[in-house]
């Protein structure tokens, strides 16, 4: 999970808030120590830890809680608001024709980034070109191309080639006809003068609608100057931060190029191609308590079928039918999100299920995804009927034991009823039919 300690030692706080006997001032004063403690130790500005602290004991010990709600539960919402209000405001990246220039120093992860922005374009209906506008790194052009290829992206670049602005102004030409155009630009291990020479130039030729900068996340508060130099130098329009997923840093770098006013566009949150998001500070720090972010969930979940498959999937629970199939396709979705570790976080306070559990249960699911690839489709429509031989002929297929696929059978036969109860409840089924509706543009 992204900035996973932090979020340990920030659910630990609420925890401690929803088991204290009553809120008073020796309590909000432990709480506020807990929150610095942790903090400080995800690298977030000192400055900016006291003030954050200080504005919540003064609103917690001041406040009276509105009407209808618990002093705990306005305790936690103080510490919410201020959490959000250190990460600034952010900028959701307009999903148009248009033209983008990345820029950023050395090992950012500049070029993956240009890579995983195509999957996201073309994720949302877009089709991408790349242009290799990085002239000084050697592998940079085999690396851009590679990424292209990857993602069914368009490519220009020319090998060998030394000037930038010559490049850019060709590839332009030459990608005309694709709706996004993702120029990488070279990085140096310094803001020296000719590198920010040099992407003046480009821009000049390139006349981009935006400039992002890539900023590693482990470079902790770091990031801030950085920001606020390629800011000053070519007016970025926005920050994309990188390896916030393993980055003990991430909290300083997050907040101090928030305290630059450069919008952070989106945050990248693992190695694969699709792990990058946008940047919602309301809903980072729902997921950081330990609050979940479902709405991010139903974004990720659309993303991995068609709207035509998820309706007709909510239909077949409206009707009340479930087959084994059903579910085998609900396993495969959840796969194409990622980890389950990584779904797990979306949901509301996922800090009480541990580490071991969600590996036991993905190597679970993973074993039920191999025996249901043992069973022929009409035992996947008719789970019925899988009885004495079946079971046997299923076991064998699979490399699995008999009291595997009855342990299948009976996690289906749970699921099938979850899914009746919800149905059978007039009033959950309404709101599943109106979420269904609403969710589908």
């Amino acid at each position: 999970m992204v900035l996973e300690n932090l979020g340990n030692s920030l659910r630990d706080v609420l925890k401690k808030i929803g088991m204290a006997r009553e809120i008073n001032a020796e309590l909000i004063k432990e709480v506020v120590r807990d929150i610095q403690r942790a903090l400080l130790q995800a690298d977030v500005n000192v400055k900016l830890v006291l003030n954050l602290t200080r504005a919540v004991e003064t609103r917690a010990l001041q406040e009276k809680p509105p009407e209808g709600v618990s002093p705990r539960e306005h305790v936690i919402k103080i510490i919410y608001e201020e959490l959000v209000k250190i990460l600034g405001s952010a900028k959701n990246i307009q999903l148009k024709p248009q033209t983008i220039m990345m820029v950023g120093l050395y090992g950012q992860g500049k070029t993956t980034t240009c890579g995983k922005l195509a999957k996201y374009f073309q994720k949302h209906g877009l089709n991408v070109a790349l242009i290799a506008g990085d002239v000084h790194r050697p592998a940079a052009y085999d690396q851009l191309q590679q990424l292209a290829k990857n993602t069914n992206a368009g490519f220009y670049g020319v090998r060998g080639e030394t000037k930038a602005p010559k490049i850019v102004r060709e590839g332009l030409m030459q990608m005309k006809d694709y709706q996004v155009k993702i120029i990488d630009t070279s990085g140096r291990h310094a803001l020296e003068s000719d590198l920010i020479e040099e992407i003046k130039r480009v821009a000049a030729v390139a006349n981009p609608d935006e400039i992002f900068l890539v900023i590693d996340a482990t470079i902790g508060q770091q990031a801030g100057p950085q920001a606020k130099a390629f800011h000053e130098a070519v007016g970025i329009t926005g920050v994309i931060v990188t390896k916030l997923d393993g980055s003990a840093k991430g909290g300083g770098a997050l907040s101090a190029v928030a305290e630059t006013q450069a919008p952070i566009v989106c945050i990248g949150v693992g190695e694969h191609i699709d792990d990058l998001e946008d940047f919602e500070p309301t809903r980072f720090i729902s997921r950081l308590l330990g609050m979940g972010d479902l709405q991010t969930l139903l974004e990720k979940i659309k993303e991995t079928g068609s709207e035509e498959e998820m309706e007709e999937q909510a239909k077949k629970m409206i009707a009340g039918k479930f087959t084994l199939k059903d579910m085998y396709e609900q396993m495969e979705s959840l796969t194409k999100i990622g980890p389950l570790q990584k779904v797990v976080s979306f949901l509301p306070f996922a800090g009480k299920i541990d580490d071991k559990q969600i590996e036991e249960t993905q190597a679970r699911l993973k074993k039920f995804r191999v025996i249901m690839d043992s069973m022929t489709d009409e035992e996947l429509e008719n789970p019925n009927i899988i009885k004495g031989t079946r079971i046997s002929r299923i076991a064998r297929g699979a490399g699995v034991e008999t009291k595997d696929v009855r342990e299948l059978l009976r996690y289906y036969e749970m699921s099938k009823k979850a899914a009746k109860g919800i149905m059978s409840d007039r009033k959950m089924r309404k709101q599943l039919e109106k979420q269904m509706k609403n969710f589908t543009p």
